[in-house]
């Protein structure tokens, strides 16, 4: 993937950013631009604050200074009483106690989207576009892990955002399933013009979707890499995210839950 996004304006802009708890900055000097269309991967030690930086992106964390801008808003600012972003969380918290199709219906709801008779429809739409359709009046238990993260997915779809965060989508599902994953995530990207912007510390997924990388050092609390990550594995300035990346084939997913 060599699509290069230096002239196209950016959709999201990260500019100086440091994020932290309690006063306790995790990661600084965050700058970064992500561009119409991108998958962003945000990728680094366990611990290192990529999770923190997400929190961040999406609203659930002030940063301690600097700011994050999606569409030009300050900290993803809702357009028309709806938030311009989804997100997939590591889990997928899908409601246990509602079927799937309400589960996708229920952002619709929350945010006043559309037409109450329309949403049924909309949120089947949402379900058939990952490949779910005849699954709406299932319930969470009853799908497997591959299946929940899409009908997750499917919901983190339901306002139309333009930019999609997935916190480690492909965590938990064995081989064949993140495969599926990643290969659902590059056809929505490319059927749908969405930004995403994921967390990830799968290798495989990583140099199968991210046009570009942002690596966080969880020792010196700063980014030391942004680039695409067949190029960082080649000639990346830093010996640790060179061979962090050099693991690609050596760790394999654990087999944990059946792809259907």
């Amino acid at each position: 993937m060599n699509t290069s996004y230096s002239d196209i304006p950016p959709r999201i802009r990260i500019e100086d950013v440091t994020v932290g708890y309690d006063g306790h900055p995790v990661q600084s000097g965050i700058d970064a631009d992500i561009g119409a269309g991108e998958i962003f991967a945000i990728v680094g030690d366990s611990g290192s604050g990529k999770s923190t930086l997400m929190k961040a992106m999406i609203g659930l964390l002030q940063p301690q200074s600097g700011r994050i801008l999606i569409e030009a808003r300050p900290d993803g600012m809702p357009r028309d009483g709806a938030p311009d972003f989804g997100v997939l969380f590591q889990g997928g918290a899908l409601w246990t106690s509602m079927s799937v199709l309400d589960n996708v219906m229920l952002p619709m709801e929350l945010h006043g989207y559309a037409q109450p008779g329309a949403r049924s429809a909309l949120a089947r739409f949402k379900l058939a576009l990952v490949g779910l359709s005849g699954a709406e009046a299932r319930y969470p238990a009853s799908l497997s892990g591959g299946m929940r993260k899409r009908a997750a997915l499917a919901r983190a779809l339901a306002l139309d955002p333009s930019v999609l965060f997935l916190d480690e989508p492909s965590a938990g599902l064995d081989p064949l399933s993140s495969r599926r994953l990643d290969e659902l995530i590059s056809s929505l990207r490319a059927g749908l013009g969405i930004t995403v912007v994921l967390v990830t510390h799968e290798l495989e997924s990583l140099f199968s979707v991210a046009d570009r990388m942002l690596f966080l050092d969880g020792e010196t609390h700063r980014p030391i890499a942004l680039g695409p990550p067949a190029e960082l594995a080649r000639a990346a300035q830093s010996t640790k995210v060179r061979e962090f990346l050099a693991r690609r084939g050596v760790e394999s997913r654990p087999e944990v839950e059946a792809a259907t």
